[in-house]
């Protein structure tokens, strides 16, 4: 029986492993413990994420909640030991490329178990970024590399990772779309609005909210390009207050953007998928817009699956708000380009992670 972990670090997570999860309990020869790194009462997991992703809670929570990247990194150590005492494990599997993951892959292969790291081969190419430093360690460590692409491929084996530790899977984020396809539930804050009908605005980077100058003038950008057309904004509490001293000093048409609290999954999901378009500064986003075939502007001048813009309905603007205007110009003007979805971004990436676990 293959004894199986399945570490996460914050909530997105939980939305890639969901798959995974569910793929395992109808396999036979494996079992799983679902390991969270933060508190039983973290805010952000609300019981609706687990129902609507249709995944039980967390078995564990290691109980870490701090704000420095090192001393969360060295608790989690520490605590994720304690429970590799504690459980047989044949197998870790850890997600992206948070300080928490980093920390898990290390304590894993300190103690001589089997790594896994989904979503393997991601590059920003700017070692200033400290993610950027989690994933060369994490993949450097890594016994299997799940990869959504063959850019992610391509990196890894690069950076000298032997070929039969690779695996492209595909992007486990469609797997979630395709399973909930049917089950999107249509949010309240489209009352009175037609599908197809609206964009749809997110932001989250720490380093676009710092720079309020150019953040007024995207913001000026997609006032003037969207016209009557409403902009729907779900936005964290702590987004929406640093917004609120900027969107009040714009014209009144700033009536048409519209900022509500996040939503739960399955209300974003059918937000999302039935836009016009999307702006965003969320890699996960626009790799869900490709697989919607829904366009998108993605507010960065990097992606970690550069198969978005090549393939999908992805566009980088960068911070740029001349060229974020351009973009949307052309979107609402239906200018813009067909997408396709990339190889292997079919939904059954989970399918194939269980039967490589299994070997």
């Amino acid at each position: 029986m293959q004894k199986i972990c399945i570490f996460t670090g914050a909530r997105p997570n939980f939305v890639k492993v969901a798959p995974i999860i569910r793929s395992i309990e109808r396999t036979e020869g494996i079992t799983y413990q679902l390991v969270y790194a933060g508190r039983e009462d973290d805010p952000t997991l609300e019981d609706s994420l687990f129902s609507d992703l249709q995944i039980p809670r967390p078995d564990v929570f290691l109980g870490v909640d701090c704000e420095n990247l090192n001393e969360l990194t060295g608790r989690v150590m520490s605590e994720f030991e304690q429970y590799l005492e504690q459980h047989e494990t044949d197998t870790v599997i850890v997600v992206d490329d948070l300080a928490s993951t980093m920390a898990a892959a290390i304590v894993t292969k300190k103690r001589g178990l089997r790594l896994a790291h989904l979503v393997a081969g991601t590059r920003s190419f700017d070692i200033r970024m400290p993610k950027e430093i989690n994933r060369l360690v994490i993949d450097g460590l890594s016994d299997l590399l799940f990869t959504a692409g063959v850019s992610s491929n391509s990196i890894a084996t690069r950076e000298g990772a032997e070929m039969h530790k690779i695996y492209m899977v595909g992007n486990i984020l469609m797997d979630s779309l395709r399973y909930n396809h049917d089950r999107w539930q249509r949010p309240a804050c489209l009352d009175g609005i037609e599908d197809g009908k609206y964009l749809v605005f997110t932001i989250n980077r720490k380093a676009l909210l710092a720079d309020k100058d150019n953040l007024q003038k995207m913001l000026d950008s997609i006032r003037e390009e969207a016209g009557d057309i409403p902009v729907i904004a779900p936005l964290r509490p702590s987004v929406t207050s640093q917004l609120s001293t900027l969107t009040s000093h714009l014209s009144p048409l700033t009536s048409h953007l519209s900022i509500v609290p996040s939503l739960p999954y399955l209300e974003f999901g059918y937000l999302t998928s039935h836009a016009m378009g999307i702006i965003t500064d969320s890699g996960n986003v626009a790799e869900e817009a490709t697989f919607h075939h829904i366009p998108c502007i993605t507010l960065n001048s990097y992606t970690e699956h550069i198969e978005t813009v090549k393939q999908g309905t992805n566009e980088l603007v960068g911070e740029d708000a001349e060229k974020l205007s351009d973009a949307l110009h052309r979107l609402i003007a239906g200018e813009w380009k067909s997408g396709s979805l990339p190889d292997r971004w079919d939904g059954r990436s989970a399918e194939r992670i269980v039967q490589i676990l299994l070997t």
